[in-house]
């Protein structure tokens, strides 16, 4: 792991393999840098590819707040502190959302072409918008966390993958270097976050981004609806769908080969 001081002292750690033009890949809640262990492996031929925990993820030390615009904020010092230039990058679930945000900070003229996955520009369900996971559920989600936490983190591992024909061999490797070689958040980073997700709505931004953006979409996923990735990819002004029917919500996860070549064909 390599680390970047942030102002008050605390520390943004990363992972990072390859040479080249800057490939940024952020993860998704609950998770760490650990869940792109084969991503790095299988894109550092092409690109200098790095890995940032989010604050309170992984070896990333937490914050006060965990707001989107706070995972933002630490990431744009971050770019600048390497100075970054020309980046490609991708957000999954949670880091699609932190990528948007950072896309409205000056640090946006630093990314130049995007890929989202299983992203949504509002995770939880409102009057206007359908294609989020229900208000109850989402409460629910953070209910279990709170009665037991280990136990709600293996179920929602394992929604990431509902109706997937995984073998059991493959979900025991994606359990080795994405769960345990990584660390979970404390437990209040977790709830914070959550609900960060359950509020957070970023449509009316979505204009203004003028970059490329390719949405890489689960036909299965159970945690953002398609219709998400398909309302997403019709607003942005450079957006384009790609839905892969067969897939649930971490699809770089249960069809590594055939998602890695669509990243590196786009960000080429």
């Amino acid at each position: 792991m390599k680390f970047f001081s942030l102002p008050g002292g605390r520390r943004l750690a990363w992972r990072e393999a390859g040479v080249g033009r800057p490939l940024v890949l952020l993860h998704g809640w609950s998770m760490s840098s650990a869940v792109f262990t084969e991503a790095l492996e299988h894109l550092s031929a092409d690109f200098r590819v790095l890995a940032p925990d989010l604050r309170g993820h992984g070896d990333s030390e937490g914050g006060e707040g965990y707001l989107l615009t706070d995972f933002a904020a630490d990431l744009a010092r971050w770019l600048q502190g390497l100075e970054l230039e020309d980046v490609g990058a991708v957000g999954w679930s949670l880091g699609g959302q932190v990528l948007l945000e950072l896309l409205g900070t000056p640090a946006a003229e630093r990314i130049t072409r995007i890929v989202l996955v299983g992203s949504t520009p509002r995770f939880a369900a409102a009057a206007d918008w359908s294609a989020g996971l229900p208000e109850l559920q989402v409460r629910a989600m953070a209910r279990d966390l709170r009665r037991g936490y280990l136990k709600a983190m293996v179920e929602f591992f394992a929604l990431q993958f509902a109706g997937e024909e995984l073998p059991p061999r493959r979900r025991q490797r994606i359990v080795e270097f994405a769960v345990r070689q990584g660390k979970l958040p404390e437990p209040p980073v977790a709830l914070a976050a959550l609900e960060t997700l359950r509020v957070a709505d970023q449509r009316q931004s979505l204009a203004a981004i003028a970059q490329p953006v390719l949405v890489v979409q689960g036909g299965l996923d159970r945690i953002v609806a398609p219709a998400a990735g398909e309302w997403l990819a019709t607003r942005l002004a450079q957006g384009r769908l790609a839905l892969l029917p067969l897939a649930g919500h971490a699809p770089f996860l249960s069809r590594p080969e055939e998602v890695f070549t669509l990243w590196r064909d786009f960000l080429r």
